[in-house]
């Protein structure tokens, strides 16, 4: 019995220079050990570098690769959003960062840990996770920081919302996508928080990963970390009483994103069409 089809996501902001190994050795890895339909799309969000012509190029040798092309910035979870839409076309999806963090072998791991559960995640942070390139340790201590605020915001029990490598049931991304509205890198907090209210089954499972240079968060930790900080509290107000009542701040909350150069949140009613 063939495995069940899968769509990879990757979503991809200026990665020309990292992208093309990642692609190749995942594309080559699943048409060898995975009997399923697999198709791996990269969503590119305002590419202003050559990232496009990277993925064409490398998609004329490996039929399963697509993109989506987004011209203006929309966010990594904006373009994440965006790659939902296509659960409907396929039993599986999961997303991976650019960078090759995580490689095949360790996400296709994901799939044999799914058991009866909706949603796996990958952690860095379980007894038996292998850190083969571990993170500074400020990055450290900042997501540590940012685990409390989400764990007595939203008291879910995981160590590592923030983990990009999650498998996903499509069945269940169809029930949840319409509130998808985090943007920026909270987004994960924001599926999560989706899945456990829509009653769907979490479960958490140690990863490999190899924490790569270059990464876009490092270079901009403060103001990341503020703009994620700024988006969970925007999720929790969501689901409080008081969340109609703060709309005349609407305005002040787009000044701030503006501010920080980050992707304003989507309206819950933005989500799939």
């Amino acid at each position: 019995m063939p495995d069940p089809s899968l769509l990879l996501l990757i979503p991809a902001y200026n990665e020309e220079a990292r992208i093309e190994p990642v692609l190749r050795e995942y594309a080559e890895f699943f048409r060898q050990n995975y009997t399923g339909d697999f198709k791996l799309v990269v969503v590119l969000n305002g590419c202003r570098d050559n990232t496009l012509a990277v993925v064409q190029r490398v998609a004329k040798d490996f039929p399963s690769i697509g993109w989506l092309d987004f011209p203006a910035p929309i966010g990594k979870g904006g373009a994440l959003i965006e790659g939902l839409k296509l659960a409907e076309h396929t039993e599986w999806i999961g997303y991976v960062d650019a960078d090759g963090a995580t490689g095949p072998q360790a996400f296709i791991e994901l799939a044999r840990h799914i058991g009866d559960a909706d949603c796996v995640v990958g952690s860095r942070w379980l007894p038996d996770s292998v850190l083969l390139q571990k993170q500074p340790k400020l990055r450290q201590f900042v997501s540590r920081c940012f685990h409390v605020i989400v764990e007595l915001m939203f008291w879910m029990h995981i160590k590592d919302t923030q983990c990009p490598c999650k498998l996903l049931r499509c069945a269940a991304v169809e029930k949840i996508h319409s509130s998808l509205c985090i943007a920026d890198l909270a987004f994960d907090v924001n599926l999560l928080v989706s899945m456990k209210r829509g009653g769907f089954r979490l479960r958490e499972v140690p990863v490999e990963w190899t924490d790569k240079v270059g990464s876009k968060v490092s270079a901009a930790l403060f103001r990341s970390s503020l703009t994620m900080f700024l988006s969970v509290l925007r999720l929790r107000l969501i689901y409080s009483p008081f969340y109609q009542l703060l709309r005349p701040l609407r305005p002040v909350e787009a000044w701030v994103y503006k501010k920080l150069r980050a992707p304003q949140p989507l309206s819950r009613s933005a989500g799939k069409s």
